[in-house]
């Protein structure tokens, strides 16, 4: 389809996806939900992979199967790429949308900073535990966070001076 002008598109645009699986992490809620949502509408086979067990049936309840892992630690991401690889012989989306914004200072079991090792570590190891079906595709989810400044500030690529950095009034880039 050509678009012209300012013609968006939508999840009517989604071709048909019947004989394909798709794994979408964090798909009790928000975009990973809409997500596997859209997917299944048009055909696809969607397993959501979801830390909270009771959040992913209910989730799964309205779209479809749901396999549980907690991203925080590589264990269990292990045994949820196991669990999925003897559900589905085989993957051809890999949809890495869980994350944890801001949370409270903590690390994984494994030691890893707590961010950093859910919203990095964990899709990266699950992401290579998976991929075993040629020409599979993964998508990787990332958000921006606005900086604690100015609209003006946060486009402004200069790195902040120390004044400007010590009142807060930019973060370092």
């Amino acid at each position: 389809m050509t678009r012209t002008g300012n013609q968006q598109w939508t999840v009517e645009d989604i071709g048909d996806q019947r004989g394909k699986t798709a794994i979408i992490t964090g798909a009790n809620s928000g975009i990973g939900f809409e997500a596997a949502r859209a997917l299944a509408a048009h055909g696809a086979t969607i397993m959501l992979a979801c830390r909270d067990q009771a959040k992913a049936r209910d989730a799964a309840g309205r779209i479809a199967s749901a396999a549980t892992g907690d991203l925080a630690s590589l264990a269990s991401v292990r045994e949820a790429a196991a669990q999925i690889r003897s559900r589905h012989t085989r993957l051809d989306l890999l949809i890495n949308n869980a994350g944890l914004m801001m949370p409270p200072s903590g690390r994984t079991e494994d030691g890893f900073e707590l961010q950093i090792g859910t919203n990095h570590l964990g899709h990266f190891a699950l992401t290579g535990l998976l991929l075993a079906t040629p020409r599979s595709r993964v998508v990787t989810v990332s958000s921006f966070a606005p900086p604690t400044s100015s609209p003006a500030q946060a486009n402004d690529p200069s790195p902040p001076d120390d004044a400007e950095q010590a009142r807060g009034e930019r973060r370092p880039t």
